[in-house]
């Protein structure tokens, strides 16, 4: 940065200009939210200028199109869930007890989808995670909206979607290299291997949004994910055993959830009751 920029960044002028710009953005983002709750994305420039008390100029001015501003829902929702994930594993001490609280917390939108759906054949993008403001895109929120959108933009704009999806690889592979230090499981790439778990997790999210008949519970798919990634991690007997004892400990822990309590010790003997 030359210092000519730096002298611009410092000026109060600029400073407050900025803050009105970001505040601006916030207010047509969450406003997209808010349509996206009621309708999917099949919301219109002026359906969201009103929602949003803005002028079309106003809109137009931090975004070139409704493209960019989906990408912006999508990096939001994203980043808000992996601040969640992050903050629901933090009192969990071990690295693989964390990751799999985090892959199980990844999936349970899928049911959140279904169940505001009534009977699963419901446009999933109504689902709700419970956001400030009437901002029901949430933590968790809109399992089919991500879906259908994020294949969509990948095709026109796969580095935008690739940044706003990086958060939770970055997630997964702070937990494998924590893993990886601890002697948890084999010495393997981390970067890697967080990128396969990211791809597999995402892969699973994206079908299972759209399975409109299926016998098993986001819990029990999530259990099943879980297993497979411990095999592929190579987590020896020792590990996976101490993380099923943790898995066990966050059941009594108030607020943890039924969702992220359990065993895998089934996990390591190589296979699960549903696999």
């Amino acid at each position: 940065m030359s210092w000519a920029d730096r002298a611009v960044d410092r000026s109060p002028l600029v400073q407050r200009s900025r803050s009105r710009s970001m505040q601006q953005m916030k207010v047509i983002v969450d406003a997209a939210r808010r349509l996206i709750t009621s309708r999917g994305s099949s919301f219109t420039t002026q359906d969201l200028v009103k929602e949003a008390g803005v002028a079309m100029q106003t809109f137009y001015r931090h975004f070139p199109g409704k493209d960019q501003l989906l990408l912006a829902v999508i990096e939001d929702v994203i980043s808000e869930q992996t601040t969640h994930y992050r903050e629901r594993a933090a009192h969990e001490p071990d690295p693989l007890a964390r990751l799999r609280l985090h892959i199980q917390a990844a999936l349970s939108a899928i049911d959140r989808d279904r169940e505001a759906a009534g009977d699963g054949s419901g446009d999933g993008a109504a689902a709700g995670g419970g956001g400030g403001n009437g901002v029901k895109l949430g933590v968790g929120g809109g399992a089919r909206f991500i879906t259908a959108e994020h294949w969509r933009l990948h095709q026109l704009y796969p580095d935008e979607v690739e940044h706003a999806t990086r958060p939770f690889a970055s997630l997964v592979a702070g937990e494998l290299e924590a893993a990886r230090d601890a002697g948890l499981i084999a010495p393997i790439d981390t970067a890697e291997a967080a990128e396969f778990v990211n791809l597999l997790v995402r892969a699973v999210f994206h079908h299972y949004a759209f399975a409109s008949h299926r016998n098993e519970s986001a819990a029990e798919v999530g259990d099943r994910v879980w297993a497979f990634c411990l095999r592929g991690l190579g987590a020896g007997a020792e590990a996976a055993a101490g993380n099923a004892a943790a898995g066990n400990a966050a059941a009594g822990n108030a607020g943890t959830g039924s969702a992220a309590a359990g065993s895998v010790a089934g996990a390591a003997a190589g296979g699960t009751a549903t696999g």
